[in-house]
């Protein structure tokens, strides 16, 4: 019986100068050293960023050309050395402790297979002196299940159909079929998705709420809004009140129980706001309190990611717009995505624009986030759609993506709902949340 003690565990691969990281949750990362460090100094400052993350020590296994390293990291940064994995001696526990939330086909794509070596058969053991001719495989009477297609359901094409005729959708209609199917994912672990502008009244709360809508409802709820803001976050004056009046600051003293085993799922509804129309939970701050009353520091914001990703499937931060406040930095350091509202004017956008060029300078994983990133350019009138389709072309070739939001008088003031808006409006939203997906 193996009495080897379970931690999460993580696995790098390292090939020269090169090195692929595979997180927690089983999200495979280049790592990149910087001009004067060594590719091992990166996999474990990578590793070490995953620990602090956590809040726990963390096994780092690596593999490659530098040989096979199997090392204990904890939040502090401290290492030490653990015994090598024995692939003839390690039962199922020791073999596939992988962590919380990783991919094993991940896992096996960059590197991991390589630490299981199964001896090959001798070529006379493979086929007896008389071997039976190779039988036909037998066929399978099932067919696999197609993605469910809408049929048309407006304009002409809508009629007919309910008339019971077969109509072929719109081009119009195949792409909105084609952005649910994206919307409507489900990953392999909690994926983050953090919405970041440093400029105050840009849309971020605006896009937190549709964004989560979108997700929600096409994907069958399990998304949290989390408003990750010290100063004012308005995320829950815009949205729902649940059954409780409780914020952050009441979900923080109890997270460590409703990470215990015994903890029901259902748990997490005293301390979130369900949108019953959008399906979406929505983890408040605090706008009565004063930012220095409601601080949350990086190993508070790493436990609270925890109890997010065990009870969610996707987590959306509503940002705040203080840049320097730790956890403004853990939510970028936890991130998978970023997208970056803007109004259709020149001060936000340049706000939007200096962020981008501040993550570029911050380290090689936020470089590679601002390369990856969403812009959003929202119409906050009904004129100026030359101007948000200047700033817009400004974007383009900086970024993954730049989509514009029409303007929607559903959207400037009081509740985030999605049923409210124009069909036109839903369908930007939907394209954008299309195009954030692809990024997780």
């Amino acid at each position: 019986m193996s009495t080897t003690t379970h931690r999460p565990r993580t696995y790098a691969t390292v090939t020269g100068p090169h090195a692929t990281f595979v997180t927690l949750d089983g999200h495979a990362e280049p790592v990149t050293p910087t001009a004067d460090e060594d590719i091992r100094h990166a996999v474990v400052r990578r590793a070490t960023d995953e620990a602090r993350r956590t809040g726990t020590p963390i096994e780092l296994v690596t593999s490659g050309d530098r040989g096979e390293h199997h090392l204990l990291i904890d939040p502090a940064g401290d290492l030490s050395p653990l015994p090598a994995i024995d692939p003839d001696t390690a039962g199922d526990d020791d073999d596939l402790e992988l962590g919380p939330y990783q991919d094993i086909d991940d896992a096996i794509a960059t590197g991991r297979g390589e630490e299981v070596r199964v001896p090959s058969p001798q070529p006379d053991a493979l086929v007896p002196d008389s071997a039976p001719a190779a039988e036909s495989p037998r066929p399978t009477f099932l067919t696999p299940t197609p993605a469910t297609a809408n049929p048309p359901a407006t304009g002409w094409r809508g009629l007919l159909t309910g008339l019971g005729f077969t109509v072929k959708p719109s081009p119009a209609e195949q792409q909105r079929a084609a952005a649910r199917a994206v919307v409507s994912r489900q990953w392999a672990g909690c994926r983050t998705l953090a919405v970041v502008n440093g400029k105050g009244g840009v849309g971020k709360t605006m896009t937190t709420g549709m964004l989560a809508a979108v997700y929600a409802r096409e994907g069958g709820g399990s998304v949290l809004a989390w408003d990750n803001n010290d100063t004012r976050g308005t995320l829950g004056w815009r949205t729902e009140q649940g059954s409780y009046d409780t914020t952050l600051r009441d979900l923080l003293p109890v997270a460590r129980y409703l990470l215990a085993p015994e903890a029901g799922v259902s748990e997490i509804a005293r301390f979130v706001h369900h949108q019953s129309a959008d399906r979406y939970d929505v983890l408040r701050s605090n706008p009565e309190l004063l930012a220095t009353d409601q601080r949350i520091h990086g190993d508070q914001f790493d436990v609270l990611m925890q109890v997010a990703a065990r009870f969610y499937r996707l987590v959306i931060f509503d940002s705040g717009n203080d840049e320097s406040a730790e956890r403004w930095l853990r939510m970028i350091d936890s991130s998978y995505q970023l997208v970056l509202p803007t109004l259709a004017t020149a001060e936000s956008a340049e706000s939007a624009s200096l962020l981008l060029d501040a993550l570029r300078g911050r380290d090689e994983r936020s470089a590679a986030l601002a390369d990856r990133a969403v812009v959003l350019v929202t119409q906050a009138e009904p004129t100026g759609t030359a101007e948000a389709r200047r700033i817009a072309d400004g974007f383009t070739g900086h970024v993954r993506a730049v989509h514009t939001i029409p303007f929607d008088p559903a959207l400037k003031a009081g509740p985030l709902r999605f049923d409210t808006l124009r069909p036109r409006t839903k369908d930007a939203w939907l394209s954008a949340a299309a195009s954030a997906a692809e990024g997780l």
